[in-house]
């Protein structure tokens, strides 16, 4: 079954200098790793709390635990694994809090750097079709999904940060794809341009 999304570029790891520097509390080398990975994480954030300050919010404190916790990273690891690994975790802490409050929605009009203002409105309306559609998924369905089709995870990558078997990725990221075009294909739309799906800018972190 074929995804909704083009496959999309794996993450490169860091430089291995640059990380040891990091961990020895370089500021710069750490500014290096924010400025390298900052927009994956804050548009996996964006895409599971559904609130664009709220994921600034968090994909600052994920950055912090990050540097805190290099330290004690093991080189032998990779390093997005263990980053998307902090993310989740933080992500599922806050989702836990406010899951009795109501979730806003992102307004794709409020996303300043979405690089299709000028397709037709058809467009438009499938992409707003596509994210509604992920947005109503369960939450363990949209963090595989995510990283896979937004990130870029391997499905190894996946398993190793989620802390499940690669057998329950493949399923989830499945299930999510298939549970997606379901929703698409009761609205009478068929997503045929998926790797025009726009990506989120956050705010600098440093």
């Amino acid at each position: 079954m074929t995804g909704l999304y083009s496959d999309p570029l794996s993450l490169v790891q860091p430089d291995l200098g640059v990380l040891r520097k990091a961990q020895r509390g370089d500021e710069r080398a750490f500014s290096l790793i924010v400025r390298a990975y900052q927009v994956p994480v804050f548009n996996y954030v964006l895409r599971l709390v559904g609130d664009r300050a709220l994921a600034e919010d968090l994909t600052q404190e994920v950055f912090l635990r990050v540097y805190q916790g290099l330290p004690r990273f093991s080189l032998r690891s990779k390093f997005t694994t263990w980053l998307f690994q902090v993310t989740k975790n933080r992500v599922l802490d806050e989702l836990r809090a406010v899951e009795r409050r109501p979730r806003a929605v992102v307004d794709l009009d409020d996303v300043p750097s979405l690089e299709v203002l000028d397709a037709p409105f058809e467009r438009l309306e499938a992409i707003d079709a596509v994210w509604r559609a992920v947005e109503n998924l369960n939450v363990d369905l949209k963090l595989a999904l995510l990283l896979r089709d937004v990130v870029g995870l391997s499905y190894t990558e996946i398993a190793d940060s989620l802390e499940i078997t690669l057998a329950t990725v493949k399923w989830r990221i499945y299930k999510a794809r298939e549970d997606v075009q379901l929703a698409l294909a009761r609205e009478g739309i068929t997503f045929y341009a998926a790797a025009e799906v726009p990506a989120a800018q956050p705010a600098p972190l440093l």
